[in-house]
């Protein structure tokens, strides 16, 4: 099997087993740790599940954070990068991404919450297949909360999905450019806490790049990596450009990579730096299957990492078409590897290569803290 990533092409000499099970996590830049683990823990209600550092850059901090055990699909993860650029989205970068939610009122709940927090939140918007909210974290990457309904089948079979191009319906454009009634839609109520039906636990929903060339995107995700094409459309806010989504199986919310189609020469590339996606993974089942697809991609004349041992995961990474950073980790051991799941995230760990160091780079580390975790309140009726 051979792939061209300039051509967008694979000449399918043998098949390529389905092994990909989903979104394993996303990596971002951050500036600030301590700012970056009071938002995603203070104000999200996510779980800091590893406070370690970056293994190939020791002297900086890598931040998880997930549900009570940091899942694959779950986990968000940070290098802090003080003096990095700011960051900018664009061909070969990441747009967005999204968590779920399993409802309208979730999504409203969380609405109320963000703004009453003093953030700038857009939304909701009807995206035809979910509805979903937009706003930044604090170093301005973008993030969108959607709920997971109703799904691909609304507008093709369910074994159709995703062969066919699918047309926004004209009056769903109308209704999301309200904008007096999409800002007076929200909760009544103030969401002083995250409650159980609305905690931000169930993972990931999609993760959504850039790339400038849509037919060649699918080349490599749909064709080389062996994941679902499950919905063509178009950019809900630019619907002269096309919008894709890959998943597994029947596509549901946590398996999704989706990309805008941008035009290379009228958009700008992205850039590198706090707010912007540093790479995203997939997740592949253990060590065996991850070492075929690497000597799949390598005879599909891809750069591919050696296995890098991860402690809490192993990884390789390789390129999307555009350059975009893409890897492919294992499933295990996880992060209890080293930690009970109580004690998760409370204190720094290293692994084995590096604690013999652990004096130099804690003397280099500014100290950070996160509360214990505790469990999101039960709705209340």
């Amino acid at each position: 099997m051979s792939y061209d990533p300039a051509e967008g092409e694979v000449d399918h000499e043998e098949e390529v087993a389905v092994t990909v099970l989903g979104l394993h996590h996303i990596t971002l830049v951050c500036a600030n740790a301590q700012r970056t683990i009071d938002f995603y823990t203070g104000v999200l209600g996510q779980r800091l599940v590893k406070k370690t550092v970056n293994f190939d850059d020791p002297g900086s901090y890598h931040l998880y954070f997930g549900d009570e055990l940091g899942r694959p699909g779950t986990a968000i993860t940070f290098f802090e990068w003080p003096y990095a650029p700011k960051g900018r989205p664009g061909i070969g970068g990441t747009h967005h991404f999204a968590l779920q939610v399993p409802d309208y009122n979730a999504l409203l709940k969380w609405k109320r919450r963000l703004t009453d927090l003093g953030l700038s939140v857009t939304g909701p918007l009807d995206r035809h297949y979910f509805t979903s909210i937009y706003f930044n974290d604090p170093d301005g990457a973008i993030l969108e909360i959607a709920t997971i309904g109703p799904g691909w089948t609304v507008d093709e079979a369910p074994d159709q999905i995703g062969t066919e191009y699918r047309a926004i319906p004209p009056e769903m454009i109308v209704h999301n450019r309200d904008e007096a009634r999409i800002q007076a839609t929200t909760w009544p109520e103030p969401v002083p806490d995250i409650t159980a039906d609305m905690a931000l636990l169930h993972g990931m929903h999609h993760i959504t790049a850039i790339g400038a060339d849509i037919q060649r995107t699918h080349a490599f995700f749909g064709e080389l990596l062996g994941m679902r094409r499950v919905k063509m459309t178009s950019n809900f806010d630019d619907p002269d450009s096309a919008h894709w989504y890959w998943g597994v199986g029947d596509g549901r919310p946590g398996t999704l990579i989706t990309y805008f189609e941008r035009k290379p020469g009228q958009s700008p590339r992205s850039q590198m730096g706090t707010g912007q996606t540093h790479h995203f993974a997939l997740a592949v089942p253990d060590e065996q299957v991850q070492l075929e697809w690497r000597e799949k991609l390598i005879e599909a004349g891809l750069r591919v990492s050696p296995v890098m041992d991860r402690m809490y995961f192993k990884s390789i990474y390789t390129n999307d078409p555009d350059g975009h950073i893409v890897e492919l980790a294992t499933m295990g051991p996880g992060f209890a590897a080293d930690e009970t799941v109580a004690e998760l995230g409370q204190r720094v760990t290293l692994p084995p290569w590096l604690e013999p160091h652990r004096a130099d780079i804690e003397r280099v580390l500014h100290p950070v803290s996160a509360p214990r975790w505790t469990a999101p309140e039960e709705a209340r009726p």
